[in-house]
């Protein structure tokens, strides 16, 4: 008898393990939830969520309900008599009577090596933090946040060019099959589980739109960490001549003149150097407001930076 499960997911993220799911023979997928429709593109117009999509294009039924909160909404979950359900950046609280429905419980996809970036996001975080690796841990949901125990761990080197965007992805496809590893060893009872260790916690907050503005005072390193982490969203930015200036692509300059922070003290072939309190911070893209993405240098060329101030 195949075991019956339910997903819940909703951004690109969570889409490969749904597509492993479906093609798993000793798995039924009996309903996909996801959040529900959001307005997009400049239209606005409502649309579905990349895992809403991927499930009707599997033939899936989905449920988009606002909140499982409501005894309503808990009844229509249990009538699948789902035997596990799988979550994957889901982005809707799972009450503690919904993680009770399951015959084996709910199970998270988390993108970080738990209990180190507990939250939203994991990923930008433990980029703009400088760690050498992050992970996927399969873990079993409990009350609390990303505190259940863990089940199957698998690291991911972070690259010295990692954004956000080129992680996520990778993660997102390590995420899938660390899922289906796991799986066999979750249906039989196998898997050993593993308390974390919650001094070692630390939480990985949701991302601000605030947070993309660069601050000149502080290091050059740190500096280009966050151009990385907040690729693609919200992109780091400064100002120039009052208006926004997106910084979509840096590198630490280690010989940079001394100067104020916030000054560009170099310009060639490619891009211009922004002095910082240890280093430059060499831009390679950016994008003006209501522009395209742009190469630094061709930036450069149809504005006057030496000796300019950013910010």
């Amino acid at each position: 008898m195949k075991t019956r499960v339910i997903y819940a997911g909703t951004p690109q993220f969570a889409v490969p393990a749904l597509q492993a799911l479906a093609q798993d023979d000793a798995v039924e997928v009996v309903a996909v939830y996801t959040q529900p429709d959001r307005p997009a593109g400049r239209g606005q117009k409502l649309a579905p969520s990349p895992v809403k999509a991927t499930a009707q294009a599997l033939g899936i039924n989905v449920l988009q309900p606002q909140t499982l909160r409501d005894a309503e909404a808990q009844q229509v979950l249990a009538a699948f008599k789902p035997d596990v359900m799988i979550v994957a950046a889901y982005g809707l609280i799972l009450p503690v009577a919904v993680l009770a429905i399951p015959r084996l419980g709910a199970i998270n996809i988390h993108a970080s090596l738990l209990p180190r970036w507990r939250g939203a996001a994991p990923i930008a975080r433990a980029i703009e933090a400088g760690d050498a690796q992050t992970g996927i841990t399969i873990m079993q949901m409990a009350q609390g946040l990303d505190t259940g125990d863990m089940l199957y761990k698998v690291a991911e080197p972070i690259s010295p060019q990692d954004t956000a965007a080129t992680l996520h992805d990778r993660l997102a496809v390590l995420g899938a099959c660390a899922l289906m590893t796991a799986l066999p060893g979750i249906i039989k009872g196998t898997l050993v589980p593993e308390v974390q260790d919650d001094a070692q916690a630390c939480y990985a907050a949701k991302l601000a739109k605030p947070e993309g503005l660069l601050d000149w005072r502080e290091a050059a390193d740190g500096l280009a960490r966050r151009v990385r982490a907040f690729d693609p969203w919200p992109v780091a930015f400064t100002l120039f001549q009052g208006e926004v200036l997106r910084i979509w692509s840096a590198r630490v300059e280690q010989n940079s003149p001394n100067a104020k922070p916030g000054t560009v003290v170099a310009v060639d072939a490619t891009g211009f150097v922004v002095a910082t309190s240890a280093g430059g911070l060499r831009v390679l893209a950016c994008q003006q407001a209501g522009g395209k993405r742009i190469s630094a240098a061709d930036f450069a060329r149809h504005h006057q930076l030496l000796g300019s101030s950013l910010g």
